[in-house]
């Protein structure tokens, strides 16, 4: 298992590899709560300088709901997990597995290059799913099983609310 001092750059690396000794060690470690909002903020910048093309305003609006929408996902999965499927874990343990697990966002930097743009959303976004699935996972220490219904609850309740709000 890393050592919770590995930085933050070997987080972010052992993340995006979907290295699950190194999401035990961020959900284990209450200091890397900070760490994974630099990672969320960070792909938010990726994604709306990647996201240009939509127009300053559009790239803003893109960052911010990305930080809103970590932490409320985070919160949703939490609730789920631990009130529907009995899980062992704390919100910020959810909380910073989720926020290290956007690590591939990095790449969504690449958007801005017009050949690359979609190819490399669609990939990224696949890798985050599954990078998703390993954080919250071994963050409420679940079975897979509990762990695919988590997301599909949750994923229901976090539409039901954008739609009202």
């Amino acid at each position: 298992m890393p050592a919770p001092s590995q930085s933050f750059s070997e987080r972010m690396i052992g993340a995006a590899l979907l290295n699950i000794e190194t999401y035990e060690a961020i959900e284990a470690d209450e200091t890397a709560t900070l760490q994974a909002a630099g990672v969320v903020a960070m792909v938010a910048l990726c994604g709306a300088v990647g996201a240009w093309n939509i127009g300053p305003m559009g790239a803003l609006g893109s960052a911010l709901s990305a930080v809103g929408g970590w932490l409320v996902w985070a919160g949703i999965t939490y609730v789920v997990g631990d009130k529907i499927f009995g899980a062992t874990a704390t919100w910020g343990e959810v909380l910073r597995t989720l926020g290290f697990a956007q690590s591939p966002g990095v790449l969504l930097l690449l958007g801005i290059v017009p050949v690359l743009g979609w190819g490399v959303s669609l990939v990224v976004a696949i890798w985050i799913l599954i990078a998703g699935f390993i954080g919250i996972r071994q963050a409420l220490d679940i079975s897979n099983g509990k762990t695919f219904l988590t997301i599909i609850i949750g994923g229901l309740i976090y539409g039901a609310l954008q739609s009202i709000f």
